[in-house]
């Protein structure tokens, strides 16, 4: 029996080894190692307050916080019960290298001791490390696009007036201005709107960096359309320019008409801009008076002034002229008598047809008159009273001839008078 055992050892040997052999070739044939790739892997950075708790931020370079793709070789059995969500990549921040570069570890969350192998096509996650800077900035409305055709933006507000905002000092550092825009377009009514807020460079660049936090993202945005409306600049004249010199009546404006803009309702009840009285005054004058005046401290409640690099200062010039003479010849049939007593009757008897009425006031006035707008009267009584008469009495007596024109601008000047032959009636 025991030389039974013994025998053809090497017989018995090699039998063994088929035996393994065709054991191993039948597993491999029932359950292969095999390949399984997977694409855009993220990589979960742990530890980062290592970075964050020195005051300083960090930045994945060239996007190596996602492998492209990762390859996973294990049984077909294996393979067959992972999928991605399988695929574990970590990044810790304690294993950061002095140029700022950190491993990546593979591997799965289940069967992990029985992969054959698992790698990625990227082996670090590349950082910039920088110091971490905060700032504040006003927060800015702005509008876009264009209202409707007579119609303009007033004011534009925001509920916040600042954003803080926090990231890495190269990129912070860059940032200019913090706007919340709003589109008008076509809008004739206020607008109040969420507007996101965008941060620009000095260049008006857009900076879309995601790497820096702010402390608040919209803002409500209120902003107000005003209707457009032309208004003529008036003014009211006072005052008596030195004798010998009247105001023409006419104002000069070195901008006459001037655009302004309102809420509508307010707009239907304005007509004009109202200089008051007092403001250009003509007192004692003997040539034109000009004043400088700012339009803005007469503009109704609610009205505005719209038109570009127009500030609202105008020159208002009041027209002074010197009086001139001018003689008008009055039919003496045209002479009035007043305060006659009824028992007389009154003649004038010279100048025999007309008489001469001197008149002052402006050139442009004198050029126009004529007798018809003459109105010349004899006055008795007043005559009597000047004379300290308290009777009349039959005869003949130089009388003044009293004129009245109908153009304000004009007077009687000096002295005109008409011998008058009274008669007492029987």
């Amino acid at each position: 029996m025991k030389n039974r055992l013994t025998r053809n050892w090497g017989l018995k040997i090699a039998s063994f080894l088929s035996a393994a052999l065709l054991w191993l070739v039948v597993t491999n044939i029932n359950d292969p190692i095999v390949s399984y790739r997977v694409a855009d892997v993220p990589v979960t950075i742990r530890n980062a307050s290592l970075i964050t708790d020195r005051g300083q931020v960090y930045e994945v370079l060239d996007g190596t916080d996602t492998i492209d793709t990762v390859t996973v070789s294990a049984p077909r059995s294996i393979i067959d019960s992972l999928d991605k969500s399988n695929i574990v990549a970590v990044a810790d921040i304690n294993d950061l290298t002095s140029v700022d570069t950190v491993p990546i570890k593979l591997s799965t969350n289940k069967y992990n001791d029985k992969l054959d192998s698992i790698r990625g096509n990227i082996d670090n996650v590349r950082l910039s490390i920088e110091e971490k800077q905060t700032r504040s900035l006003q927060i800015r409305p702005v509008t876009t696009g264009e209202v409707r055709e007579g119609y303009k933006v007033g004011d534009a507000t925001t509920d916040q007036n600042l954003i803080r905002i926090s990231g890495p000092q190269s990129v912070i550092s860059q940032v200019a201005k913090a706007q919340a825009e709003v589109d008008i377009s076509g809008f004739t009514n206020n607008i109040e709107a969420d507007s996101n807020i965008r941060l620009y460079d000095e260049d008006g660049k857009e900076i879309t960096a995601v790497n820096i936090e702010k402390s608040i993202s919209k803002v409500r945005v209120k902003v107000e359309i005003l209707e457009l409306k032309a208004l003529p600049v008036v003014c009211e004249v006072t005052g008596t320019p030195e004798d010998g010199y009247q105001y023409t009546g006419e104002i000069e404006f070195s901008k006459a008409t001037v655009m302004v803009a309102a809420k509508s309702q307010i707009l239907e009840r304005v007509e004009a801009i109202e200089i008051p009285a007092g403001v250009l005054d003509v007192t004692d004058a003997s040539e034109d008076v000009t004043v400088l005046v700012d339009l803005n401290e007469y503009l109704p409640d609610g009205v505005k002034l719209s038109e570009n690099n127009f500030v609202g200062r105008i020159n208002v010039t009041a027209k002074i002229e010197a009086e001139r003479e001018r003689a008008v010849r009055i039919p003496v049939g045209k002479i009035v008598f007043e305060g006659l007593p009824d028992r007389y009757q009154a003649v004038i008897t010279e100048p025999a047809n007309e008489c001469s009425i001197m008149l002052t006031g402006l050139q442009g006035a004198l050029n126009e008159i004529t007798a018809e707008d003459v109105i010349a009267s004899v006055d008795l009584e007043a005559w009597m009273a000047q004379e300290e008469m308290e009777e009349l009495t039959e005869g003949s007596y130089w009388v003044p001839v009293n004129a009245t024109v109908t153009d304000d601008r004009l007077k009687q000047s000096g002295v005109t008078e008409v011998r008058v032959h009274l008669i007492e009636e029987e």
